[in-house]
């Protein structure tokens, strides 16, 4: 009779390991790809605030531009205008003031945390119109006197419309 070579009996796979080390690699793996789901979920919900910003700057850049388009019809018209350009881009006009040729508006886009306010101002370059209130306390806005680097601000150097400041007497062209 012949000897088979090898014993004859298989060899169980993961003879010699102890018990608590089977199932391991499946617990890293699935550990692994819950975290990568975590980071790409974060990811896509950074890239959604973004995106929802933008939107809500865009519809504030072409609401304001609408209603300094139309300042010489009122008050009542060129917001009613920039309410409606605003709507067709999917935002909503949460303020609008018109001063003079000036037109100030803020839409808003998105709910929930996905939500974001913009403010935009179009017309003329230059220093504002008397009457403008600004956004008092608020530093860095246009309207509030005194806040250097501000575009339009009366008294401060370098901004345009501003006596003194590159260009404002022809300098330079």
């Amino acid at each position: 009779m012949r000897e088979r070579v090898g014993g004859g009996a298989r060899r169980r796979r993961g003879r010699g390991r102890t018990g608590s080390d089977r199932g391991s690699a499946t617990v890293w793996v699935a550990m692994a790809l819950a975290a990568i789901g975590a980071i790409f979920g974060g990811v896509l919900a950074l890239g959604r605030a973004v995106e929802v910003r933008h939107s809500a700057g865009g519809a504030a850049d072409l609401a304001a531009l609408a209603a300094a388009d139309h300042w010489m019809e009122g008050t009542t018209v060129a917001c009613a205008l920039a309410e409606r350009v605003a709507r067709a881009q999917g935002a909503r006009v949460m303020r609008c003031a018109v001063y003079g040729e000036v037109s100030d508006v803020t839409a808003s886009v998105g709910a929930g945390i996905f939500a974001a306010q913009v403010r935009a101002r179009a017309g003329p370059a230059g220093p504002m119109p008397s009457g403008d209130p600004g956004t008092p306390g608020v530093p860095g806005v246009p309207g509030v006197p005194g806040v250097p680097g501000v575009p339009g601000v009366p008294g401060v150097p370098g901004t345009p419309g501003v006596p003194g400041a590159p260009g404002a007497s022809g300098e330079g062209r």
